[in-house]
């Protein structure tokens, strides 16, 4: 999704999102982190939307130290309140950023953007290009997205373009002599809807290795 009509400011959206509800995600991983993440060497990480943490936090307990960012400051407060449930607070830096506007300083060894979509706007080529940018020499970009609305979702709640494989490489135009595809597919998984209808969701996953500088 990108550049929906919703013109509200995305920090006021996405403090609401998380003041109004006690938990928003399941603290878990996501399961596309998880297998693309899970053979890399651990160092450092910047994890771009952490949510709650469940990204930074798995990432953490395997050994990387994470810079972890989110335009709320309830979901950091709470993702750092979770970090220290799982005895990794020392591995996790926690930072508020209005991606788009501002972005964390320093290279990383691995860079995840995990559904950097929303319904208010959203700079998604620019901060994607940012976090290329941000990947040190022999580093990794992960990178997923929704590819489509899932399938139980028969009225969609505004109008969405969903990212392509080809469309966010084109978008990022990373020169080819210092970047190799480990992955670009489309996955996909389960899903149900809050009404207990059985379903599935395609997203996007591209895994970059930066392998020059």
């Amino acid at each position: 999704m990108s550049d929906t009509p919703l013109t509200e400011p995305a920090a006021a959206f996405w403090e609401a999102r998380y003041r109004d509800s006690d938990r928003v995600w399941s603290g878990r991983p996501n399961e596309l982190l998880v297998r693309e993440a899970a053979g890399l060497q651990p160092g450092t990480a910047l994890d771009l939307g952490c949510g709650e943490g469940g990204d930074a936090i798995w990432l953490a307990s395997r050994g990387w130290r994470v810079t972890a960012v989110d335009i709320s400051a309830t979901a950091l407060e709470r993702g750092a309140g979770h970090a220290a449930e799982a005895g990794v607070a020392d591995r996790v830096t926690w930072e508020r950023h209005t991606l788009g506007e501002t972005f964390p300083e320093g290279r990383f060894d691995l860079v995840s953007a995990h559904y950097l979509q929303s319904p208010v706007r959203l700079d998604q080529r620019g901060i994607l290009q940012r976090a290329a940018a941000a990947v040190t020499e022999g580093g990794t970009l992960l990178v997923v997205m929704h590819a489509a609305w899932p399938s139980w979702q028969t009225e969609p709640p505004f109008e969405a373009e969903f990212p392509t494989l080809d469309g966010v490489l084109a978008g990022l135009d990373l020169p080819e002599d210092q970047w190799s595809t480990d992955t670009a597919e489309t996955v996909r998984r389960s899903s149900t809807s809050p009404d207990g209808v059985a379903g599935h969701r395609d997203d996007n996953v591209w895994r970059l290795r930066r392998t020059g500088s």
